[in-house]
């Protein structure tokens, strides 16, 4: 068990959890939900839908209490609109279940639910993410929820009261991509809506039910009408404020998280907390509102406009445990961003100063804990670098080398002993990665074939004299000594011993310092860290480059 502290958001909701299993007694595994629509790509603030239940179902196992994380896919929600990028020609599907539209020109997918499953399915494998999935369809279409459908429609005037007491111009706006909005208003109310037998829509309107034989009159906007029997009838489902909490009661769900849209008056989660007791007999689960995870320099995700960072994205440029600390580290109702940019330099340094106060036994209880939810799952540990070599270093040596294997191998077998690059992943693959697909073009480095000719002509007698004292320093061809020269020379030319501190006359001629060499080395004022720089382009050809 993971050692517990005041700000372990995790063991707190375990303990919750385990309480109220305790108060119901139901003597069955506890059941943890998660439920994701596959409407588009599903993004990093979707992922939070995950990791909390996962998390808290997690800690539940190691302490050896009987847990099922429940994943469900509203794969019958109806498909809402065309994403971005996407044939406009996919119209023509709009209205229909998510499983019966054609997936993305080129997939490889049979529908277009599968299509944006599978890259969430493969990352949360990589993530150490275990749960149980259903498919919504499979379970509309199979009549595992016919009788509970049959009960939502004979009390359907109970539902339409409970509804009526919350219901606001704000609420009556779908809260989900699974209907147009609440049934038609005119007449009777149903909570029940199918999908057309002709267009395979749900722009469908209920006119008639009989509770007795459960005969079911429906006409559609498409222009065809028929009678169908609801005790056999698997095309269609309840709608969202009424299906989520029918879903509730039927699997038993005793900790669920929701986002903040769904705690607004009249939301379903508030009005399926009556629902789910006044008609289906069951209990609305117990679990956090959780805030939005934004990406760095981007606004709120959304998939409906189809460019959405997903969490294959992020692990495309950082480990897996690294993904899972930032979901861990933050209570759900924190909101936190995620770095796509040079942030991520900063984030992984915060990383690895973590792992080296676990590993000195130190570090408040909270952090600990989150470290060790990040690396390590119920089931065992995930992947990690057996060497890891910082992140901004690696990015840098990406970035200088162009991912040239033997340069690469190298750079960090004299930076850090590293003796094969097998032993600096996965996380040098994932820094190299990063420079590939967000490094700016104009940010890139590239090392001068030739000496600057011009540059050293112009340059006055200081300025030689600095590049002549960092020629003869480079026989110290470490990190450390080459980190000492660059910002020593500044400090011999001023007559200061190595140890002097920063003034700010000295900052200032170790930036002019600076700024020389880069312009010397790489075209341009500023670059990668210039030890890793000095490393990278070897002692000959950097001798060759400041004219010395």
């Amino acid at each position: 068990m993971v050692e517990r502290g005041d700000g372990d958001w995790v063991s707190r909701f375990a303990d919750e959890v385990i309480s109220e299993a305790e108060r119901r007694g139901t003597g069955k595994p506890i059941v943890c939900a998660s439920g994701l629509s596959p409407s588009g790509p599903i993004h990093l603030g979707n992922l939070r839908e995950i990791m909390t239940p996962h998390l808290v179902a997690d800690e539940l196992r190691r302490r050896g209490v009987p847990c099922d994380h429940l994943l469900s896919w509203d794969d019958y929600d109806r498909f809402r609109r065309v994403p971005a990028g996407i044939d406009p020609s996919w119209a023509e599907h709009i209205g229909k279940p998510l499983t019966a539209v054609p997936a993305p020109p080129g997939s490889p997918h049979p529908n277009w639910a599968e299509h944006f499953k599978a890259p969430m399915i493969e990352a949360m494998a990589a993530l150490g993410v275990q749960c149980r999935m259903i498919s919504q369809t499979e379970q509309y279409t199979s009549g595992a929820y016919r009788e509970r459908i049959l009960l939502a429609m004979r009390e359907r005037a109970a539902i339409d009261a409970v509804l009526s007491r919350h219901r606001t111009k704000q609420a009556e706006q779908p809260e989900q991509p699974d209907e147009p909005g609440e049934p038609e208003r005119a007449g009777e109310y149903f909570p029940y809506r199918p999908y057309c037998e002709l267009c395979g829509r749900d722009l469908t309107t209920v006119t008639a039910y009989d509770d007795e034989t459960t005969e079911l009159a429906y006409t559609c906007e498409c222009g065809f009408g028929e009678t169908v029997r609801l005790a056999e009838h698997d095309q269609g489902k309840l709608v969202w404020k009424v299906d989520w909490p029918m879903r509730w009661a039927y699997e038993g769900v005793l900790f669920e998280p929701s986002g903040v849209d769904h705690h607004s008056p009249g939301s379903a989660w508030t009005v399926g907390g009556r629902i789910v007791g006044e008609v289906f007999g069951g209990e609305r689960p117990i679990g956090p509102m959780y805030a939005f995870v934004g990406i760095t320099g981007m606004a709120k995700m959304s998939s409906s406009k189809g460019d959405v960072p997903t969490p294959s994205d992020a692990l495309e440029i950082m480990e897996a445990p690294v993904l899972r600390w930032l979901y861990a580290r933050r209570k759900p109702a924190q909101s936190f961003k995620i770095a796509f940019d040079q942030e991520i330099h900063r984030l992984y340094d915060e990383w690895d100063a973590l792992g080296r106060k676990v590993a000195a036994g130190q570090g408040q209880p909270a952090e600990l804990a989150a470290y060790e939810r990040a690396v390590t799952t119920a089931d065992g540990p995930l992947p990690v670098t057996p060497h890891p070599v910082p992140y901004r270093t690696l990015a840098s040596i990406a970035d200088i080398t162009t991912g040239h294997a033997e340069q690469t191998l190298r750079i960090l077998r004299d930076l850090d002993g590293v003796t094969g690059l097998d032993a600096a992943g996965p996380r040098l693959d994932r820094a190299q990665r990063w420079v590939e697909l967000h490094l700016p073009a104009d940010q890139r480095t590239r090392v001068r074939e030739e000496p600057d000719e011009g540059l050293l002509d112009s340059l006055g007698p200081d300025e030689r004299e600095s590049l002549r004292l960092l020629a003869d320093g480079l026989d110290d061809w470490s990190l450390d000594g080459l980190t000492t020269l660059v910002y020593g020379v500044p400090k011999l030319q001023a007559g200061l011993p190595a140890d002097a501190p920063a003034t700010p006359e000295l900052k200032a001629a170790q930036r002019a310092f600076f700024a020389l060499l880069y312009r010397l080395l790489v075209g341009r004022d500023t670059g990668p860290r210039l030890p890793t720089l000095l490393l990278a382009v070897g002692a000959d050809r950097v001798r060759k480059l400041v004219g010395a």
